[in-house]
This record gives C-alpha cells, structure tokens and sequence, in this order.
C-alpha cells in the first residue's frame, strides 16, 4: 500500500500564477472591507456588488495557468496517496493533475443554493441577480464566508490523522480551523513548511523542516526529499 501524503496549501502557492492573495496588508480585498465581500450579512447588504467581485475572480482565474509547485505535487503521485487540502478556491490543483482535493473554503467555478447549502452546480460563468436554483432561491458563489461552518473540515481532519507526511505550502497558519489540522497530524511524521516568511518554528514539532522559500522553489526541495526518505 502506498504510503499517504497529505498536502495542505493556502494564497501562496496560488499568488505565484498571478492570483492575487486574499488580502492586503491594509486589510481590504480589491479595495473592499473583507466583510462587504465575504460575509453572509455582505451579500444580504449588497447582492450585486458580492456578486460582481466573484465573478471578477472567476473571470481572473481563466488568465492564469499552474505553476511549478502545483506541478510538483503532481508527480508525488507518482509514488504516494497523496490528498491535497487547500484554503485556495481557484482550481490549479485539479488543472496540474492533483486527483484528489479538498477545497476547505469553496470553489469559484461552482455556484450553490442560498436556500439550500448543499445543493451546489458547476458554473464557470458569471452569477447575476436573478440566477436561481431549481428550488428558487438566488444562486451564490459557492465559497466559505466569514461565519459560516467549514463543511469539508470533518474530512480534512480524518485525511490528516491517518498522513505518512504532512507538507504545508504557502500559508501563514494563522487563518482557523485550517491552521489547526497540523495538531491532528500523527506525532513524529516528517512535517515539510514552505513559506517565503514562516511563521512556525522548529521548538514546537518534531521532525519539522522549515524551507524559506517561495512554492516555486520550496515545493521541489520538499518533493525529492520526501522521496528520498520514504521510499
């Protein structure tokens, strides 16, 4: 049986493609408050203008391609099970080939029910007001909005309980629940953090290797070496 390779990746490995991360040092998205934009009371304020700044990010996505990290967890599966959780809502791992992904926070190019949150359609075009679901409420993006439950964390939770290895990519580990899942991880597993700028330190894991580096440099390092020592 393969050995099981659990990835858990955020905005870094996606700002490398040109997607820009979730926010900026100022604490707007796009120049939005995040709560105009990513809150149930946000849309229930102003419908178009959430809307408008989803379909901006789902138009955005079809102008970028994956980049050398993502390809990099591709190949792994050449040798594990690996199972991708990401914070990301774009779709760069499924587009590099990743065969199994848990979106924590939703997808973009999937609209739900605003009346019913488990009933979610493919939509890789624009939502407008007036877009609605087969039991007749307005369509929304399909996205985790401050507030509202993490559906797939249960899942998340039980992949990385039963992980050989874990690799952390590009995220600060300050965004709950997910930055909680390195704490379900079998103790003494070989844990892999790549991040320009981490904010984790050796003292607190054991068999820990912080790699400084961007994902483009970072997640190959990891990849060999994981290769390397499991094999």
């Amino acid at each position: 049986m393969k050995k099981s390779i659990v990835v858990l990746t955020g905005a870094g490995i996606s700002a490398e493609s040109g997607i820009k991360t979730f926010r900026d040092a100022n604490g707007l998205w796009e120049g939005h408050d995040i709560m105009e934009v990513a809150s149930p009371q946000g849309f229930k304020n102003n419908p178009t203008l959430v809307l408008d700044f989803y379909n901006q990010r789902r138009k955005q996505l079809t102008t970028v391609k994956p980049n050398t990290a993502h390809y990099a967890l591709t190949s792994l599966q050449n040798y594990f099970n690996v199972n991708i959780i990401t914070q990301n809502v774009d779709d760069l791992h499924e587009r590099s080939g990743s065969k199994q992904v848990i979106h924590l926070h939703g997808e973009l190019l999937k609209a739900r029910s605003s009346m019913d949150k488990n009933l979610i359609l493919p939509w890789n075009k624009n939502i407008e007001i007036g877009n609605l679901c087969s039991k007749g409420s307005q369509l929304r993006p399909h996205i985790v909005w401050f507030g509202e439950d993490v559906p797939m964390m249960d899942k998340a939770i039980e992949i990385t309980k039963k992980a050989d290895a874990l690799l952390i990519i590009g995220t600060s580990m300050q965004v709950y629940p997910a930055a909680g899942l390195i704490d379900y991880a079998p103790k003494n597993i070989p844990i892999y953090f790549i991040d320009p700028n981490p904010k984790i330190t050796k003292n607190n894991y054991n068999n820990l290797t912080i790699i400084a580096e961007s994902a483009t440099k970072g997640v190959p390092i990891a990849v060999n070496s994981l290769i390397d020592i499991m094999l």
